[in-house]
């Protein structure tokens, strides 16, 4: 099952800020992939998607870019810029209460193993 891309959208500024935060640096392809990957096919980011995501948070003075060239392609990394650090650390927290606060208005308990 793939999650609606309304819940997607409302949390894509914090997974890309996360995953930029855990990996130093990474390329638009790359974060599609990673994502994809750690969700298990639950979380597909389009491309439609994404770089508008990215370029607002680049707008935003939260990521910077850095151009590689790796053999005749131009590849664009993203990092985080002082303020994105904050500001992970913000949109993580918030997205963490947030998640409490749905599972207390829903009423769903937590699973345990």
């Amino acid at each position: 099952m793939n999650y609606s891309s309304e819940l997607i959208k409302g949390t894509l500024k914090t997974i890309v800020l996360k995953l930029l935060a855990d990996n130093k640096k990474m390329y638009g392809y790359e974060i599609t992939q990673t994502v994809k990957e750690q969700t298990l096919d639950k979380i597909l980011i389009t491309e439609g998607a994404l770089y508008p995501t990215l370029h607002s948070l680049e707008a935003d003075g939260l990521v910077t870019t850095e151009i590689e060239f790796i053999g005749k392609r131009v590849r664009k990394y993203y990092r985080l810029s002082p303020q994105g650090k904050i500001k992970t650390k913000e949109k993580v927290s918030e997205l963490a209460d947030f998640m409490n606060t749905m599972k207390f208005l829903l009423n769903i308990k937590t699973k345990t193993v």
